[in-house]
C-alpha cells in the first residue's frame, strides 16, 4: 500500500515539474521568422524594430492612414507571428486608424527571453513609444485572447482612451485551471496575468468583445469580469461566435464601428 502511495505522490511530482519547466511549448506556438522575411500586406505598412534594455529585441509592423483618428495597440494572441496577424489591420484601418502590432519575445523576427515581467515591460515600452506621436487620448489599447491579459496590465498603468478586450480570460490561471484543476497551478504557473485584478486600476472606459460559443475562452469569463465592475465594463457578446471567428459576423464589425467613432466636438 505505500509503496502505490509513494508511487503515485513520485509520479505527481514527476508532473508538476514537467508542467512547471515545459510550460513555454504548451502555452506558446510561435512562429519564428529569419531577420530578412519581408511582410506582405495590402496596406501600406513600416516595419519597426526595438532594441531593449536587457538586449532583447522587439520587432512591429506600423500602418499608418491619412488624417487618422488615432492608433489601434493591439497586443495578439499567443500563437504564429504579425506576419498572419497583421490582416487585422483592415478592420482598424477601414476606420481611419492607424494600426501598431508588435511580437512578442520568441515569435516572429523578436529575440529574447520570455517572462511574464519581460511581456509586460515590453509592452509599455512600446506604449511609451507610442506617446511620442500620439496624444494618450488618440490611443486606443485592443487586447485580443492572451493578449488581453498583456492589454489590461497596460491600459492600468498608462490612460489611453479606450480599452478594448477581445475573448479576454478571467485571468490567464483561472482559465489554465479548467484543463489542469488537479496540478497546484498557483505555485507552479509562471503566467498568472491577472486581468481581474489589472482592470481594477484601469481608468478609461472598458469594452468586452466576445463569442458566446467560444469554448476555448468561455463567455462566462467575460461575465466574470462584467460582474466584478460592472460600471466600468460594457459587455458585447457576439452570438454564437467562437474563439476563432468573430470577424466572419457582421456584428463585430458593426460594433468596431461604434466603439470606435468619435463624436465631432461642439
Amino acid at each position: 500500500m505505500w509503496q502505490i502511495l509513494l508511487s503515485a505522490i513520485l509520479i505527481y511530482a514527476s508532473l508538476c515539474i514537467i508542467v512547471y519547466f515545459v510550460q513555454h511549448w504548451f502555452f506558446f506556438r510561435p512562429e519564428i521568422l529569419a531577420a530578412h522575411f519581408a511582410y506582405q500586406y495590402p496596406f501600406p505598412f513600416e516595419e519597426v524594430n526595438f532594441d531593449m534594455p536587457d538586449g532583447g529585441r522587439i520587432n512591429a509592423i506600423y500602418f499608418s492612414v491619412p488624417n487618422s483618428r488615432g492608433v489601434i495597440y493591439y497586443l495578439k494572441g499567443n500563437s504564429r507571428s504579425i506576419k498572419g496577424w497583421g490582416k487585422f489591420a483592415r478592420d482598424f484601418v477601414s476606420n481611419g486608424y492607424d494600426f501598431f502590432m508588435m511580437d512578442y519575445r520568441g515569435f516572429g523576427k523578436s529575440r529574447g527571453k520570455r517572462t511574464q515581467k519581460k511581456l509586460f515591460e515590453d509592452a509599455c515600452y512600446l506604449y511609451n513609444w507610442l506617446t511620442t506621436r500620439y496624444d494618450e487620448e488618440k490611443i486606443v489599447v485592443y487586447g485580443r485572447s492572451f493578449g488581453s491579459g498583456i492589454a489590461a496590465y497596460v491600459a492600468s498603468q498608462k490612460n489611453p482612451r479606450l480599452l478594448i478586450l477581445d475573448s479576454p480570460y478571467y485571468s490567464f490561471i483561472y482559465n489554465a485551471q479548467r484543463y489542469a484543476f488537479f496540478l497546484p497551478l498557483k505555485w507552479i504557473m509562471r503566467y498568472d496575468l491577472r486581468t481581474d485584478l489589472y482592470l481594477k486600476d484601469v481608468k478609461c472606459p472598458v469594452h468586452i468583445i466576445h463569442g458566446t460559443h467560444d469554448r476555448l475562452i468561455p463567455f462566462r469569463q467575460s461575465m466574470m469580469l462584467k460582474s466584478k465592475y460592472p460600471d466600468k465594463i460594457s459587455l458585447h457578446p457576439i452570438e454564437k461566435g467562437g474563439h476563432n471567428n468573430l470577424p466572419e459576423f457582421a456584428g463585430f464589425h458593426e460594433l468596431l464601428y461604434d466603439l470606435l467613432y468619435i463624436k465631432p466636438s461642439v
